[in-house]
């Protein structure tokens, strides 16, 4: 389908620089031009053209190409609706995620059998969950890796600050993430190495996880920041459900029946 622009450039009905608010456009088409009859409207111009433009149909469709064609360009640099939402709600699930790390129940030792294979003998033990530490801190990494790709890739100012003191923030805990078996890695990335997770010290754990004023507290929040930046809020409650902004969002986009 031909484009209204290629149309008008093959005419040369209008100058490229074409002024829509020019009111006169009626003659400014017809001036210069030589009307034909309809047995010679093989050529370049019709009298059904001419009717086109007499009423007005012209300028109508030029109006709209100029005008849409502004949009386009004011839109420029700026992220779609949909790559907004993708990151509002990565975001929203690393904070989340960031805030179930910061469970004291997590950090508490729990009663745990375990039974002798040779004797059969079972024995109980204070000991740490540590299967559910790593799930919930492999949960937390995701959450922040997607949220660090998506920022990246974003051309909304508001959301790369908010993801640049994010990444800031974590580079100032590197030393004791190390500790715990987090590494940064390429693309301000982290990644987890379980086995040194087991043998680090739980305190340090702690130090970073739990508290108001901790690195998981400070990426919570930092994660709220850049969902709310991206346009769309957090999608989740402190209970865990989706917020009333997402389900707005979701029952509008979703639920119209065709």
């Amino acid at each position: 389908m031909a484009k209204i622009s290629d149309y008008v450039s093959s005419h040369k009905y209008f100058d490229e620089n074409y002024n829509v608010n020019n009111q006169n456009y009626s003659n400014d088409f017809l001036a210069g031009l030589n009307v034909s009859s309809p047995a010679a409207s093989s050529g370049t111009f019709s009298l059904s053209d001419y009717s086109m433009i007499k009423s007005g149909t012209y300028g109508k469709l030029m109006k709209a190409y100029y005008a849409q064609e502004k949009a386009q360009k004011s839109s420029s640099g700026k992220d779609s609706t949909a790559k907004l939402s993708v990151m509002s709600d990565n975001a929203a699930s690393l904070s989340k995620s960031a805030e179930a790390l910061m469970n004291s129940s997590l950090w508490t030792k729990k009663e745990v059998k375990e039974k002798n294979e040779e004797t059969g003998e079972e024995t109980t033990k204070s000991e740490y969950d540590w299967k559910a530490i790593s799930k919930a801190l492999n949960s937390f990494i995701d959450d922040y890796n997607s949220t660090v790709e998506a920022a990246g890739e974003s051309n909304t100012k508001s959301v790369l600050r908010n993801a640049a003191w994010m990444t800031k923030a974590t580079s100032a805990h590197e030393r004791l993430l190390n500790q715990v078996g987090i590494s940064i890695g390429k693309g301000n990335k982290l990644s987890l190495d379980e086995d040194e997770l087991k043998k680090s010290d739980i305190e340090v754990l702690k130090t970073l996880f739990t508290g108001h004023n901790s690195f998981a507290s400070k990426i919570m929040n930092k994660g709220n920041s850049i969902a709310n930046a991206a346009g769309v809020g957090s999608s989740y409650t402190k209970n865990g459900t989706y917020s009333k902004a997402v389900s707005q969002l979701a029952n509008s986009k979703f639920d119209v029946k065709e």
